[in-house]
């Protein structure tokens, strides 16, 4: 099994944000996970990458625990597991290339880090990740020049310099625009394929995990409610999901869809 999550929970106090989680995965697969803000999504993508523990349960990558790990042992698992953000976190005021190679930074020195040095090899990999995301010509800019689409791009491949395993996408499309989406989308899909990276994306919109996604699971209230294939997001699957009344009609349903803030309006697509 290559990833195996087992009854995991994450409580923040008496607030259960994520709750008794359980999904594997056999084979690397893009898969798509949705809901409403506060379900537990983005909790969960930080549990894998280690940026916050689990109060319990186990989540096995190759067989290995890696909720068990620590020091220098989880130090690499979180290089083999890179993390994309929804606001980038780049460094605004350094170059492009510089900004993808802080992709290396769990191999360095604090000291090369700290004076900008990188050794050859690693910049011409970078300049061929750029090259290959279609914005090469973008290198010697710094981050901050760059709309929020290209700047994406950059943090995506800040986590392929890390030639990650895994990839998890925190939300990667919620701040850009319709074309910008489908860009990066379409780069998350194009490196799945060629590479046969995992990834693993938070999404909001349904149309985006049906285009996008092998499979999806849906979160409520911390728990999975979801489980399949893209077209099984039928618009009782999207109501379990989002948590609209069975009894609305659709019109209903609309338009409490547009009540809900942007990040949670799934769209349109629910009831196609």
């Amino acid at each position: 099994m290559l990833l195996s999550v087992e009854n995991v929970t994450k409580a923040f106090g008496r607030n259960i944000a994520v709750d008794n989680v359980s999904f594997a995965l056999d084979r690397p697969m893009f898969l798509g996970i949705i809901g409403r803000s506060g379900a537990g999504k983005s909790t969960f993508l930080r549990m894998v990458n280690r940026l916050t523990d689990a109060t319990a349960g186990r989540i096995l990558f190759e067989g290995r625990d890696i909720l068990a790990l620590r020091g220098a042992a989880m130090r690499t698992w979180q290089a083999h597991c890179a993390m994309i953000f929804q606001q980038f976190n780049l460094v605004p005021r350094l170059d492009v290339v510089s900004n993808v190679l802080h992709g290396t930074l769990n191999r360095r020195s604090t000291l090369a880090t700290a004076l900008n040095l990188w050794p050859r090899d690693d910049i011409l990999k970078a300049i061929d990740i750029l090259d290959r995301l279609g914005i090469a010509e973008q290198a010697p800019k710094r981050a901050e020049a760059l709309s929020g689409g290209q700047q994406q791009r950059v943090a995506i491949a800040r986590a392929l310099m890390q030639d990650p395993k895994i990839i998890l996408a925190d939300e990667p499309i919620a701040s850009l625009d319709p074309m910008n989406a489908q860009i990066v989308m379409d780069t998350l899909r194009r490196i799945h394929e060629e590479d046969g990276r995992t990834v693993i994306a938070n999404l909001h919109t349904l149309d985006t995990a049906r285009r996008y996604c092998d499979r999806v699971i849906g979160m409520r209230a911390g728990r999975i409610v979801f489980d399949g294939l893209p077209e099984q997001l039928t618009t009782g699957a999207a109501r379990d999901i989002y948590g609209a009344d069975d009894s609305f009609s659709e019109s209903a349903t609309s338009t409490a869809i547009e009540a809900l803030p942007r990040d949670d309006q799934y769209a349109k697509a629910m009831l196609a």
